[in-house]
């Protein structure tokens, strides 16, 4: 491993423990030549995944880009950060089993939007209003009168 600080390859594993409810290798490790010390994961990848955005474009997956929009839409947000990174791994692992390679940035936002709506409802909304394409306040209003009536069904 690469140390990030001087790019060295000679670093050392120093501790090495479970994490994210054990899909993941925590690795804390020591960079012989400047003394620099980092943290790597290690994390199982059953297949490569590609993401066909509305524009038909194909781009890899990139599972940083989905915490970073998850992170923004939980930002301030009273979520431990182990819920956040076991509902990502989750999304990840439902993506990866689907059996498919290519996978729409729709169907990534519906996934994203269901756990959401499980972790926090504030999050939610703020999420719906990238992800839907909210353009002013009627939208949230409408958003939120859908979510009533379906709640409201399902009870």
């Amino acid at each position: 491993m690469r140390c990030p600080f001087c790019n060295s390859e000679d670093t050392q594993v120093k501790d090495s423990r479970q994490a994210e409810d054990g899909t993941a290798v925590r690795r804390r490790r020591l960079c012989n030549a400047c003394a620099g010390r980092f943290t790597t994961f290690e994390r199982v990848q059953l297949r490569e995944l590609y993401v066909v955005k509305k524009t038909g474009q194909r781009v890899p997956f990139d599972r940083n880009k989905l915490a970073r929009s998850i992170m923004i839409a939980l930002q301030k947000r009273p979520v431990e950060q182990e819920r956040t990174e076991q509902m990502i791994s989750g999304i990840v692992r439902q993506l990866e089993s689907g059996g498919n390679s290519d996978i729409t940035s729709d169907a990534i936002g519906a996934l994203v939007m269901e756990g959401l709506a499980g972790l926090d409802k504030v999050a939610y909304v703020r999420y719906a209003s990238v992800y839907r394409d909210f353009r002013a306040t009627e939208d949230f209003e409408t958003f939120i009168e859908e979510e009533k009536l379906s709640k409201a069904e399902e009870e």
